[in-house]
């Protein structure tokens, strides 16, 4: 499965729509297997959400994400996890021990 995350330094980019890069994550078996930082190009959220897709990423994890930009990764069939914030490592590691928290529906999310 491969999961996409919004940075900023080692933080989760406070806000999707303005990110300008990735942390690409391929995971197995609840482990990371692969890690790679990939760009953005260009300003549209049309092209923002075609390069999610792009990457074959299933799952996208952000920080605070427009309607509009929501609407986009969402039709593409990509799960969307947002209004998240914190530590990279520790989101990626709250994720793949099913402990992170969405804030929108106050559940857990799981891998």
């Amino acid at each position: 499965m491969r999961l996409a995350i919004t940075i900023w330094e080692n933080r989760i980019s406070p806000v999707a729509d303005s990110a300008r890069e990735l942390l690409v994550v391929d995971v197995g078996g609840g482990k990371i297997i692969r890690r790679r930082h990939e760009q953005f190009n260009g300003d549209s959220l049309f092209d923002h959400a075609g390069k999610l897709a792009e990457l074959s990423v299933k799952t996208f994890i952000c920080g605070a994400i427009s309607d509009f930009y929501s609407g986009l990764v969402e039709g593409y069939g990509i799960r969307l996890i947002s209004f998240v914030d914190g530590q990279v490592d520790d989101v990626l590691n709250a994720f793949l021990g099913n402990t992170l928290v969405n804030p929108r529906s106050r559940q857990r999310t799981s891998a």
